[in-house]
């Protein structure tokens, strides 16, 4: 059996991941057809899935699911890789800030394959609105100025996850500059699917082999859909939107689901913070041009593109006209999805008659 060729793509966080794994895993089958594998830890578990919970294990991290729940998952992960032939893609974005010690293990129990490591890049400008948003679906209640201060400051999860130079420095300590590969975000206006074209080549396949598109969409949200969320969060304690039935419901309403197709003013980078945003993509051009790095799009796009014509909005001064309007339409939007939804009372009485007919059989 010849080495395989094992492309790691370690994110970064809001450059498109989602849509990249959800296209991976509709497109598996495919795409082995030609050597191309997407492993998965069992027949059950999508590639996106299993991709997830071997990155947990693999961190030593516990979070997303039941506890427990990615035990011994990058072992079994491993050595359906080692056993393939070909080439191989496993991808999730929390790999990206992995500590030398963690990217160690990676490398140790891959050893006899040939790694690659794959890091997709997005301009500051459009990556920090988005990954605020992020945040507020997952609960989080902080402003947007105050997350941007954080931001700054390089120190929270998404920020060492978005530093370029540091993920590729540890990542790329023991390989060749022509397995580093840097694919760029195509700046907005581009062709749909250009970022789908730079992945495929950045992983050394035809794009053809995997022609169903992405059915997931993380759809960003306007300035008062944001502060909506962002308030209900508030109003609701971290502690009950940990609870998975209640953070379905709110992902759901307010990404997924109507509420995720309505646009407000989108959040934007404040004028005052582009500065900053410029020198961070100088510095991660200059270390690309410096380490040699493959690169999948143009190095360029990295760099913010804002129209300095068009006003900026606060999204912490959302009008109460606008969030009012925000919220009226969740409540609409959640009244249905409960009306469509079976009543639970109704469920535990026909379960209560099924436990007394089994009973009476016995």
């Amino acid at each position: 059996m010849s080495t395989p060729v094992v492309y790691v793509h370690i994110g970064a966080p809001k450059t498109g991941t989602t849509y990249l794994q959800d296209r991976l895993s509709r497109n598996a089958r495919r795409l082995a057809e030609h050597d191309v594998h997407v492993p998965r830890l069992n027949p059950i578990t999508t590639p996106a899935i299993s991709h997830f919970r071997g990155a947990l294990d693999l961190l030593e991290e516990d979070w997303g699911g039941t506890s427990g729940h990615a035990a011994g998952a990058w072992p079994r992960l491993a050595r359906k890789i080692r056993r393939s032939s070909g080439s191989v893609i496993i991808s999730h974005e929390i790999l990206s800030p992995a500590p030398p010690a963690k990217i160690a293990r990676l490398t140790n129990d891959l050893e006899g394959c040939e790694v690659h490591v794959v890091y997709s890049a997005r301009d500051l400008a459009r990556q920090l609105p988005a990954a605020w948003q992020e945040s507020v679906k997952q609960g989080r209640t902080w402003r947007f100025r105050r997350f941007l201060d954080i931001a700054e400051s390089g120190k929270p999860w998404f920020m060492r996850a978005f530093d370029l130079p540091t993920v590729l420095g540890n990542w790329s300590r023991t390989l060749p500059p022509e397995r580093v590969h840097v694919v760029t975000v195509p700046p907005s206006g581009a062709a749909p699917d250009e970022l789908w074209l730079r992945f495929s080549r950045a992983f050394g396949f035809d794009p053809a082999w995997a022609p169903l598109d992405s059915e997931r969409a993380n759809a960003s949200l306007g300035i008062a859909e944001t502060e909506l969320l962002r308030r209900l969060n508030r109003g609701i304690k971290r502690r009950t939107r940990g609870e998975q039935a209640h953070d379905d419901l709110l992902r759901h309403m307010l990404d997924s689901g109507q509420l995720g197709q309505r646009k407000s003013r989108k959040v934007e980078l404040p004028p005052s913070r582009l500065p900053w945003a410029e020198e961070q993509a100088e510095r991660w051009i200059e270390w690309v041009k410096g380490a040699g790095a493959v690169v999948h799009g143009d190095l360029e796009d990295l760099r913010p593109r804002v129209d300095h014509d068009l006003p900026w909005h606060d999204p912490d001064l959302t009008s109460n006209k606008a969030l009012a309007r925000a919220a009226l339409e969740a409540l609409a939007v959640m009244t249905q999805e409960a009306a469509s939804r079976p009543d639970p009372r109704k469920e535990l009485g026909a379960r209560a008659r099924r436990w007394t007919e089994q009973l009476r059989d016995r």
